[in-house]
């Protein structure tokens, strides 16, 4: 069975961009526009396996989503940011809030689905 990836972003290009790859390597795709709409998306889908989260979104940002997640009920589920940000101290934030991984747009499709399989435990 497929495993099932929210990916939070409010550019609707990269949620299509990353849906596509991942779909193609198997996976479920769930969209959310910004950290609210994904921790909302979290709380009516709970076979949620892992999360892909932009950082600069309106509403709610990722490091806030980040930290609400790893306060909350979903805390188990591994972070991955795709991001343009690349600033060291602002990847410090986010691992330290619970994010897992970093990855910085424009991304390889093939290192994001290595990563989903990785963190999802879902062979290619």
């Amino acid at each position: 069975m497929s495993k099932k990836i929210l990916v939070v972003d409010d550019s609707q290009t990269v949620r299509q961009q990353v849906g596509i790859a991942l779909t193609q390597a198997g996976f479920q795709v769930v969209e959310a526009g910004d950290g609210q709409e994904g921790l909302d998306a979290l709380d009516q889908q709970r076979d949620i396996a892992m999360i892909i989260c932009d950082v600069n979104m309106p509403r709610m940002n990722g490091l806030e989503m980040v930290q609400a997640v790893a306060n909350g009920p979903h805390n188990n589920i591994p972070i991955v940011m795709l991001t343009t940000e690349g600033a060291p101290q602002m990847i410090a934030r986010a691992k330290q809030a619970g994010a897992k991984g970093w990855i910085v747009k424009p991304f390889k499709p093939d290192l994001l689905i290595k990563a989903a399989e990785k963190l999802t435990g879902q062979a290619a």
